[in-house]
């Protein structure tokens, strides 16, 4: 199965094609450019270098979240616009199961720990049992310093707020493994999309884990 996959959780957005269990290719960037500004020439790009076109696709996934709340509307966007052109099953993946996913066979426990702003991380904790990464916690939102008294264990931390964690039992994983990656985003959703999990384009929605600041206003709250 030809697959688009798109991560767009974070400042590092980036996509990825894959045919079956093969990566044809991959394009991450993490520079200060909007994934308004990028997500669609990146997708030309990697099509291009493939030499495949949107008509070649036959299915798409999309990292839902938890993350920058603009990123991941641009990223369900543009994946719902491809989707409805063309009639595309579409794998939603939560951004912290595919980040864990990039370190299969690890001896220690994974947690991804996303930067929320506003002095918190995004951060759940898996486990490798033999055949997958098992998520042993809920999808949190906490402070850094919170998420460090709840260590108990070392465990290898990856993403881009991975560093601000200061606990002894803290292992932050080489700068190549801690960024989001849609290579991971499209096996999940295909090992998604083989169980028949898909999701009809009009259903997406981010996983929020928090109100962004336009609910808060909205609701009449203070900002901070």
């Amino acid at each position: 199965m030809r697959l688009l996959a798109v991560e767009t959780s974070t400042l590092a957005g980036g996509v990825a094609l894959l045919d079956g269990d093969r990566l044809v290719g991959e394009y991450l960037l993490d520079v200060r450019i909007t994934h308004s500004e990028r997500i669609m020439a990146a997708i030309d790009r990697v099509l291009v270098d493939a030499g495949w076109t949107i008509d070649d696709l036959e299915a798409l996934a999309v990292a839902i979240g938890p993350g920058s709340f603009t990123g991941l509307r641009i990223g369900l966007g543009t994946v719902k616009g491809l989707a409805f052109g063309r009639s595309l099953p579409v794998a939603p993946v939560p951004t912290l199961d595919a980040m864990a996913a990039g370190l299969p066979f690890a001896a220690l426990a994974v947690c991804p720990v996303i930067d929320a702003r506003k002095d918190e991380v995004y951060v759940s904790r898996y486990r490798w049992d033999g055949v997958a990464m098992r998520r042993e916690w809920d999808y949190l939102a906490m402070s850094p310093a919170a998420l460090a008294d709840r260590l108990d264990e070392p465990v290898i931390l990856v993403g881009d707020a991975a560093r601000s964690i200061v606990s002894p039992f803290a292992r932050v994983a080489p700068v190549g493994r801690r960024l989001p990656s849609p290579a991971c985003v499209g096996q999940l959703g295909l090992e998604r999309l083989a169980r028949g999990e898909s999701t009809d384009a009009a259903d997406l929605v981010p996983m929020y884990l928090r109100p962004s600041q336009a609910e808060l206003k909205r609701r009449g709250l203070t900002v901070a």
